[in-house]
């Protein structure tokens, strides 16, 4: 056998191995992959819970990547995608709320492969999902799921009051709230500045009394009778039966008044009922009962103009700054995937209902009625901007809150025709840059 020195097994095993034995250093290994994946503070905790512990490790498992989760209230998502975008660096990941994607599409990659793929496999994206992630061309998110609003309410309360059904017109709802606040007993609803409640509040409210932010091709036609109607309408709704503090309200505080026994009623996802759900000793009736046996779910009212829903919605947009775009692909696909999505949306009990048709026939439906009105919230919820286009303007409208604020200027004192001019002008000056 031939005599292999040092010197020789060096100049076999090529200059790479032999500047490493030279230089005395330990050889670099490339690095696991990192995906950072931020999102909201999830109003089903167990579900988050369920992430870090069981969904998450079995997918770096399988991906052989590593996979930071963050969570944030959900007002603090919009300022940090803001932020990550100027310097070109932050979360792969971001989940974004409503037509959000259409503010910041310019800087994240087209994600059409992976939405179109999932929506294809699993019957079909609703409609809202498809407005609000895509720009016609290409898709700037992949949907993730609709937080149906319904109105949360009291049961035994409104019978009380004379109504073995919750009132389905609007001045019904005036008439009931009326009784209610008078026992102590008022609607908690909010008017600010707060991602979910406010404009999934304001909006249907608007449409259903026939007024619209602008029409079918997109001119503002917010300032008309029909607009102003509704706003003289809310102003004495709000002094009638309203908690006035709502005005400033976030996305909680309508969940705490509620389970605490302030409030009749108040428009919200399913939160409510499921974390009455988990905490049935806890929750109880001013009669000692659980609360959860006394709760059950509404859409919003009819109007002039007919009846309308608008429900949060979420997807994940991945950045254009990412240096894992191909990791952060693989696991939206991997999650995506039903056997894996299955356990997250069991774990929501019909608070997140999912973006295509399929899950409609989930098992899980049928185990608690009290959640049947969301099942088909993709089916009957309107995008902002209805019934224009979705596009930027409208996503701009939304963020800057013109709608709600519109309703909260008016219930604060402003004349109702000057509230309507106020948020008409704001509004043209996004659709016309004037």
């Amino acid at each position: 056998m031939a005599r292999f020195t040092r010197r020789k097994f060096l100049q076999a095993s090529g200059a790479g191995l032999a500047g490493i034995l030279a230089s005395h250093q330990a050889p670099v290994f490339a690095q696991q992959s990192t995906v950072h994946w931020i999102k909201w503070n999830d109003f089903v905790p167990a579900s988050d819970e369920l992430l870090r512990k069981t969904i998450l490790p079995e997918a770096m498992k399988q991906l052989g990547m590593k996979i930071n989760l963050e969570t944030v209230n959900g007002n603090d998502l919009q300022p940090r995608v803001t932020s990550a975008i100027q310097p070109g660096t932050g979360p792969d990941l971001f989940m974004l709320f409503n037509n959000h994607p259409h503010l910041y599409g310019a800087s994240a990659v087209d994600i059409s492969d992976v939405a179109e793929a999932i929506g294809k496999a699993q019957g079909g994206y609703y409609k809202l999902c498809r407005s609000n992630t895509s720009d016609g061309k290409k898709f700037m998110s992949v949907p993730w799921a609709i937080i149906g609003g319904m109105i949360a309410y009291r049961k035994s309360w409104f019978e009380e009051a004379g109504y073995g059904k919750f009132p389905a017109t609007w001045q019904e709802y005036h008439e009931a709230g009326k009784k209610l606040k008078a026992k102590g007993r008022p609607i908690g609803q909010t008017l600010g500045h707060t991602f979910g409640d406010a404009p999934t509040f304001s909006y249907p409210y608007l449409w259903s009394w026939g007024g619209k932010e602008v029409d079918e091709k997109g001119k503002v036609v917010l300032d008309s009778k029909a607009t102003v109607e509704s706003v003289k309408f809310m102003t004495a709704f709000w002094k009638d039966a309203h908690d006035e503090g709502g005005l400033a309200w976030d996305d909680t505080n309508n969940n705490r008044a509620f389970l605490s026994g302030t409030i009749c009623a108040t428009l919200n996802g399913a939160s409510i009922y499921i974390e009455s759900l988990r905490k049935p000793d806890q929750y109880k009736t001013e009669k000692g009962a659980p609360l959860k046996t006394d709760i059950l779910h509404s859409p919003l009212p009819k109007g002039p103009a007919g009846q309308f829903g608008m429900h949060t919605f979420q997807s994940h947009m991945l950045m254009s700054y990412s240096k894992n775009q191909k990791g952060a692909k693989e696991f939206l696909k991997w999650i995506h995937d039903p056997k894996n999505f299955d356990a997250w949306f069991v774990s929501q009990k019909g608070f997140a209902t999912p973006t295509t048709q399929v899950w409609e026939k989930h098992k899980m439906w049928d185990e608690d009625p009290v959640m049947a009105p969301y099942k088909v919230a993709g089916r009957l919820g309107l995008t902002p901007g209805y019934a224009g286009p979705a596009n930027r303007k409208a996503a701009e409208v939304l963020t800057k809150y013109i709608i709600t604020d519109m309703y909260a200027k008016a219930v604060q004192g402003m004349a109702p025709e000057a509230a309507v001019k106020w948020a008409a002008e704001e509004v043209n000056k996004v659709y016309t840059g004037t």
